[in-house]
């Protein structure tokens, strides 16, 4: 046990560390990969920061798998990028993640947050609705829809929340009045918390959303949403005004949601571009431009106004594919840069001078798990449609309704999807969460008795440098540094434990540390 706690230690302790000799880095003179680093690279020598170095690639390729389509690589995946000889090798990896089935169950999952995509309490989606919402958002992603055709869609939307996913935008609110729905619809598309406006501008933006009506079907539960232009806008609201100050004409034979939509995704708008590209930097570097990405406001200025303004004009310029958008940030050398600062001034992280340690999402967290083990979840939902058992082969990040969780996702830290706010999510690490890893019995079953663990001690009981090689690949995507093999050897000769339970010991060992747990 005294041997185990010191190979617990001082695994679990090398990233915070940022031992001499890591495997984080890649040492050399760090290279401008266009516009974005021009932008990052300049404000930071004013600033008198200096850049971190550039990240290896054993970072970097678990790093983008993770970014990009919420899963690790597999030992395989790794070993194959990192042996690679080809210079130009990150950007095949971007180009081949950003095509791969998995992109879509990851960003669905992340969407689906912000659309509070929510079977029960508060949101009252229902099941069957909240299926038809993220079946239609994971499509959406599949095609790669362009973002303005997919706000646009969500704006006008009309038809039954079980037959038409989008028509569920205007039913995934605690309340349906219209000053609600222009809250979310400010908070979603434009980054902004309106209940901060003055009564006047928050009342010309409800003004466009005065006119949804609602109506039951003889279908338990089933509800649709319509326009309905009889209905009468309540006493005392104003016009429908556009949140830049112009007065909109509403006409009799249009709704004025589509009116509404037209003034949203013209490209001059101030506000839907660089909301939904401040938001995508947001996501990949763990920071916004204008930080919190959707509170966008006079006294909240962004940290770089002409980065924020490159990445709105590119989105333009890529008519709304955001898969464009996050190509362009993925292959930039401030992407790239390590997880290890070398300036301790405050003004680095604000300025994007390092990638930021975090911690991963419950739900990756727990697909991590799963895939190194070759073990799987049981999720169920308390109501009977459309069904009460989840397939266990659907993946935590691909899980349709908000309401189906599990003890391990609220305990790290999923959202409920009440708000269709960022800051709902909650990845900081917590006590209750390490001792969970460290020693609850689902975590130790998984390594005791998950197949694809189970074909590693057998493969390798003879060859305890390849056991070692496999571990670390698979659970960390890179190989071990001399120092840590040489620490693990010491183990395995000090324990005179059998090759599988030093390799459960290993492996355990590896899960419960800082670098497994975090993007880096």
């Amino acid at each position: 046990m005294k041997a185990l706690f010191f190979l617990v230690v001082v695994l679990t302790g090398l990233l915070c560390a940022g031992a001499e000799s890591n495997p984080y880095e890649s040492p050399g003179t760090l290279q401008s990969h266009g516009r974005i680093d021009e932008l990052i690279f300049s404000r930071l020598k004013q600033l008198d920061v200096l850049p971190a170095q550039n990240c290896s690639d054993s970072a970097f390729v678990r790093r983008v798998f993770l970014d990009v389509i919420g899963t690790l690589p597999t030992a395989a995946e790794a070993k194959t990028f990192l042996t690679d000889k080809n210079p130009d090798k990150r950007r095949a990896l971007i180009d081949d993640l950003l095509t791969r089935d998995e992109f879509a169950d990851f960003w669905a999952m992340k969407w689906s947050d912000l659309l509070r995509v929510k079977a029960e309490y508060p949101i009252n989606l229902w099941p069957n609705a909240a299926q038809a919402y993220h079946h239609w958002i994971e499509t959406s992603l599949h095609a790669n829809k362009p973002f303005d055709q997919f706000a646009r869609e969500l704006l006008t939307s009309n038809g039954s929340n079980f037959r038409n996913g989008p028509a569920n935008f205007y039913r995934a609110l605690q309340s349906r009045d219209a000053q609600s729905i222009a809250r979310t619809v400010a908070l979603t598309f434009m980054g902004v918390r309106a209940e901060k406006w003055p009564a006047e501008k928050q009342a010309g933006l409800a003004a466009f959303f005065t006119q949804i009506g609602y109506k039951t079907t003889a279908e338990w539960k089933e509800e649709i949403v319509f326009y309905d232009p009889a209905k009468t806008p309540p006493t005392g609201l104003s016009a429908a005004t556009f949140p830049d100050g112009t007065p909109a004409i509403l006409t009799a034979d249009r709704d004025p949601r589509e009116i509404f939509a037209d003034w949203l995704i013209d490209p001059k708008n101030p506000w839907f571009t660089r909301a939904v590209a401040n938001r995508v930097w947001f996501w990949l570097l763990g920071r916004g431009i204008v930080h919190e990405p959707d509170d966008f406001r006079p006294d909240n200025p962004p940290a770089s106004l002409e980065l924020l303004a490159y990445l709105e004009e590119q989105l333009v310029a890529a008519r709304y594919d955001l898969k464009a958008l996050f190509r362009l940030i993925l292959n930039s050398q401030t992407y790239q840069l390590s997880c290890l600062p070398r300036s301790e001034k405050p003004e680095a992280a604000a300025n994007f001078a390092f990638y930021p340690l975090r911690r991963l999402e419950a739900e990756v967290l727990i697909d991590a798990l799963n895939q190194i083990t070759g073990s799987t979840e049981k999720y169920t939902s308390a109501i009977p449609e459309p069904f009460t058992y989840v397939p266990e082969g659907v993946r935590s990040i691909a899980l349709p309704d908000g309401s189906i969780t599990s003890s391990f996702l609220e305990m790290f830290g999923r959202p409920a999807r009440d708000t269709g706010q960022e800051l709902e999510r909650n990845n900081r690490t917590t006590p209750t969460q390490r001792l969970h890893l460290l020693n609850s019995s689902q975590v130790r079953r998984k390594l005791e008795q998950g197949p694809n663990l189970q074909v590693i001690w057998r493969e390798n009981q003879k060859r305890p440098a390849e056991l070692i090689d496999t571990l670390y690949l698979t659970i960390l995507s890179r190989h071990p540094t001399p120092e840590e093999r040489k620490t693990v050897q010491a183990y395995v000769k000090t324990s005179a434990l059998p090759s599988q339970q030093a390799g459960l010991d290993l492996a355990w060992a590896l899960v419960n540390s800082a670098e497994f747990l975090h993007r880096h």
